[in-house]
This record gives C-alpha cells, sequence and structure tokens, in this order.
C-alpha cells in the first residue's frame, strides 16, 4: 500500500524537520490541542532495524553509511580555509541528528546568554539563563537525563536529574589523582541515556556504539517525541524535502511549504504558522531558495545575515600510554569532565605545592570544556584486520598494543564571524536541481588561542598522570564537532539578526525558527538540551498566536 504524502487541508502548524526541536515541538502542540503536520526530508528508521544498523556500523569492509547519507540529495561544497566535513555527522530521518548523537546534554553557562562584555566578541542573547531555566528542566525530563548535582561550576538549576548519574569509569579513576594533585575538579557528565529504566525504554545495557546507533534505545532519539505527536494527532510525512516556502503577495506571512515526494509529484501544504527545525545548514538554505519579489535576496533575510556567522565547537585532544592496565571499554558515551576553566579558561594551573604549571593569561579566549575519556586506544578489530601475526602470535601483539592508553578531549568555543557563511552553490544542484548550500569556514585567533591552552591544560594532567604522550590535537590539525550553529542568529535588532527572542523571525510575522541556528555565540556546552529548551519555549509562543 502507497504512503499517503498529499498534504492536510486544515492545519495549525507546519514544522519542517523531525529531529529534536521538531519533534518536541510538534509532540507539544499536538497535546495543547492544534492540528500539526511535521515534513521530513529522510525516510523513517525502524526501530527494529538498529541492530543490524549497529553491525553496519562495525562490522570491516561494509562502507555504506549507517544512516544512508549521501548522494546528490545531501550534496553540498566548501570554500574558505577548510573544508567542512557536513555529511560526515548528520542524519536526514524522523529522529535526526539524535539518531547517532553522543547524547551529552549540558545546560549553557549564565555567562553565555551575557556574551563578553570587555571584548565585545560574543554578542548578549535576547534573553537570559532565567528565562530559559523552566525549559532547561522540562526537556531533561522530555529526553530523561541521568546525572548528578556534583559541578561546582555549572548554572543554578531547580531539582535533581530525572535519573541518577551514571558511575565514573575506572580510566577516571586514574585522572582523579592527577587533577586533585593540580587542583582540578572533576565531575559527572549528564546524559541522555537511561541510567535505569524511564519513559517506557531500558536502562543503557552497553552496546558502546551510542555513536553511530544505540540499538536499545536507552538513548535518547527524537523519533520518540514524533510517536508522541502522532498519537496526539499530529501527521509526520517523511521522505517530503520542502523545497521552498511560499509568502502572500505583502510577503509578511508564509503561506505554504512546497514539498516534493518520491512519486515526482510537489505539493502545498498551507498552515497558519510555520516552524523551520531542520538544523544550522539546512534553514538557511531553505530561506535563501525561498526568495521572491518581497523578499529579493532571500526569505526573512533583510539584515542580509541569513547564513551567516556560521559556528561550530572545535576539538582539542591528547593521550597516549600509561604503564599500568586502563581497563580499557568503549563505554559509548562520557562519565566525566571539567568546566572549570569555561568562564574563566585563563587561569592558572598550580600543583599542590604552589608552583605553576601552567601560567596564567590575560589574552582573549574563548569557553571550553576538559572531557575524560573512556576509551582511547586502537580498536582491536582493526589492529587483527591489519596485521600479519596469527593465533597466539596476534594475541600477544594485540595485547601489547591494547589496554594501556589513554586521554583527554575537549570542545572549544568559536568565536562568531560573519564572514564564516552557508551560501547557495548554484553549480552543484540536489536530486531537484537545488542549488547546494556551500559552507565558507574557516578559524579565527582566539579560537586556535584557546585550543592551544586546551592542549596545554591536557598535557599538564596527563603529565602529571606519568602519561607517555603520543598525540596531540590542537588548531593545525582540529576538527569540529559537528554542532551548526548561529547562521540565523537571534537578536532585538532586525537590522542585526534574523530573527527575535521568542524565536520568531523579524520579517515574517508567522514564521518561527527552532533551531542552534539562533545561537548568536555558540559557548562550549553541546547544544542539544538548548535547543530543546528554546524549541519547548518557542512552542508555548506559537501556542499563544494560535
Amino acid at each position: 500500500m502507497a504512503t499517503d504524502r498529499t498534504p492536510e487541508s486544515r492545519v495549525d502548524v507546519c514544522i519542517v524537520g523531525a529531529g529534536p526541536a521538531g519533534a518536541l515541538m510538534a509532540a507539544k502542540l499536538a497535546g495543547q490541542g492544534h492540528e500539526v503536520v511535521v515534513l521530513e526530508a529522510g525516510p523513517r528508521f525502524e526501530s527494529d532495524q538498529r541492530l543490524e544498523r549497529m553491525e553496519r556500523a562495525i562490522r570491516p569492509g561494509i562502507e555504506a553509511d549507517v544512516w544512508d547519507m549521501g548522494g546528490d540529495r545531501d550534496a553540498y561544497t566548501s570554500d574558505g580555509d577548510r573544508h567542512y566535513p557536513l555529511n560526515v555527522a548528520r542524519v536526514k530521518g524522523v529522529g535526526g541528528s539524535t539518531l547517532h548523537w553522543q547524547g551529552m546534554v549540558m545546560r549553557l553557562h549564565e555567562s553565555d546568554f551575557a556574551g563578553t562584555v570587555a571584548t565585545g566578541e560574543d554578542p548578549a542573547w535576547p534573553l537570559t539563563y532565567d528565562d530559559l531555566r523552566p525549559h532547561y528542566s522540562e526537556v531533561e525530563r522530555a529526553f530523561g537525563v541521568s546525572g548528578a548535582a556534583d559541578n561546582p561550576f555549572a548554572p543554578p538549576r531547580d531539582g535533581p536529574f530525572p535519573m541518577p548519574a551514571f558511575p565514573p569509569s575506572y580510566s577516571d579513576s586514574l585522572f582523579a589523582p592527577a587533577c586533585e594533585e593540580l587542583g582540578i575538579s572533576m565531575h559527572s557528565v549528564p546524559n541522555a541515556r537511561n541510567s535505569e529504566s524511564y519513559d517506557g525504554r531500558s536502562e543503557c545495557v552497553g552496546y558502546g556504539t551510542c555513536q553511530p546507533v544505540c540499538p536499545s534505545g536507552a538513548k535518547y532519539s527524537a523519533d520518540v517525541h514524533i510517536e508522541t505527536a502522532e498519537e496526539r494527532g499530529a501527521r509526520v510525512i517523511d521522505r517530503a524535502p520542502v523545497q521552498r516556502l511560499e509568502t502572500a503577495d505583502s510577503g509578511e506571512r508564509v503561506t505554504a511549504a512546497v514539498y516534493a515526494t518520491p512519486d515526482g509529484e510537489t505539493h502545498r501544504q498551507e498552515a497558519r504558522q510555520f516552524v523551520l527545525a531542520a538544523g544550522g545548514v539546512e534553514i538557511p538554505r531553505l530561506l535563501l531558495l525561498s526568495r521572491n519579489e518581497a523578499h529579493p535576496d532571500g526569505l526573512a533575510n533583510s539584515s542580509g545575515l541569513v547564513g551567516r556567522f556560521f559556528m561550530d565547537h572545535l576539538f582539542a585532544g591528547a593521550g597516549g600510554t600509561i604503564d599500568e592496565p586502563t581497563r580499557q571499554n568503549h563505554v559509548g558515551f562520557l562519565t566525566s569532565e571539567t568546566h572549570q576553566f569555561y568562564d574563566d579558561p585563563g587561569q592558572a594551573v598550580r600543583d599542590r605545592d604552589g608552583n605553576v604549571v601552567v601560567p596564567a593569561t590575560d589574552e582573549p579566549l574563548a569557553p571550553m570544556k576538559l572531557e575524560f575519556f573512556n576509551y582511547a586506544g586502537p580498536s582491536p578489530v582493526e589492529l587483527a584486520l591489519s596485521g600479519d601475526s596469527f593465533g597466539d602470535e596476534l594475541l600477544d601483539d594485540l595485547r601489547d598494543a591494547y589496554g594501556n592508553s589513554i586521554a583527554m578531549g575537549g570542545l572549544v568555543g568559536q568565536r562568531p564571524d560573519r564572514s564564516n557563511r552557508i551560501t547557495l552553490d548554484a553549480s552543484t544542484t540536489d536530486d531537484h536541481g537545488n542549488p547546494v548550500p556551500s559552507i565558507e569556514w574557516s578559524l579565527d585567533a582566539r579560537t586556535e588561542r584557546t585550543l592551544e591552552r586546551a592542549n596545554a591544560i591536557q598535557t599538564a594532567i596527563l603529565d602529571e598522570l606519568g602519561v607517555d604522550i603520543s598525540w596531540t590535537v590542537g588548531p593545525a590539525d582540529t576538527g569540529p564537532g559537528y554542532h551548526h550553529m548561529g547562521t540565523t542568529r537571534m537578536g532585538t535588532d532586525p537590522a542585526e539578526s534574523v530573527v527575535d527572542a521568542r524565536l520568531r523571525t523579524h520579517d515574517v510575522a508567522n514564521l518561527t525558527v527552532a533551531s542552534s541556528s539562533v545561537f548568536p555565540s555558540s559557548g562550549a556546552m553541546n547544544p542539544t538540551l538548548t535547543i530543546g529548551a528554546l524549541a519547548l519555549k518557542a512552542a508555548d509562543h506559537v501556542d499563544a498566536d494560535l
């Protein structure tokens, strides 16, 4: 039986994108009695196929992408100082990026909302932490977050986490005395995965393949709330990529989302309110594709900032080997980190006797968070496949190469720069003949300084631990966290931003953007919890408008 992908005749809200923001908004708005349609460019991925997809990820010799990314549908180009590997870590489908995310969910700090007053490099947000605080609690309950209130640097919260934190790993216990010697505080990592049964989903069973797939369902993915939305009456149409948004002659309101279907047909979904929840690359692309006489430079782009200020988080890391077993276990997620250097990255690091190990600096730096890895060694499967030995000799070789590696990682926030942007590349088209997104991306001096700073602190901890450091990832060879931010930035001035504090576009009265694309600055925290909190807040505003 063919799937019906024809439009609904009466709709209150049309949501573009079935990732975490779109799913949360659909579930909440449908629960408030509104008629909701969700248009998702990718397919549904059935839960009973998760084990097969996990096997695809870990079995040698299988080159097919776990989530079927690639080809003309997902084509892009990259320009600027650095190539941006867009398709390495995105998913088009019901559930979006949460199908393959690591699941770490931290709240932004109060300082992130205030911006950097001294240098002005990070603009203030048009809302405060307290404005978002109740929605942070709401989204933690929705996701199911395991955590503990043991982080002395975290912003204030109301009440405990929904579930207790995962216990520290064995390798965390190895880091602990070195950090204590250097006065560095370790604390737990909030995770959107079940440490016990929650919301009808089992506790984590330790497959260790959280990225790119959790076969047990213990890690939250947005298809959970898509199912909730459908139970409440919402309709979700998959494999329905939106080609453009149409507006009334005045351009003040969106009248329809024009989408394609696999049978080659094109349809128009009309609605009273529209929400874009398709991520920090596809949202600006769609707005630029929707240019018309009333919006000649792209929809909601009177500021000229649609697509500009593209930001990501940059990876910093260091590791090596230690003369004792580390009991390596590819848990798949982190259990300990430190935010000690988040608000004050230039502070000195001293040992127990007061000797300076990492000198203080007053140079402008970005926020950073540092992570203690549970798994840092080579893959024994890859070692076996690439080696020349067999049998007992192979076993001895694996024992020599595996089991005493240890490492740290971390994320550094990127400064917003208007030259980093998403544009349309008409020289390359997708499977429907539309220009593909082009990413212009480079790193600024502040980000590079902060990466060097993160490496210095990581090296100090590893040296204290007695690690023979064999690798470091810093400014020259860093890579992105695949957290797409800033391309429809939030602000009070329509000339300097795309959306306002309630995430409605300045130019179009019935168009809301729910995504990290609205972030004015990047911070250094994984963004999904903030995306969810903003989406739930925006749902309240859309509900009030209806």
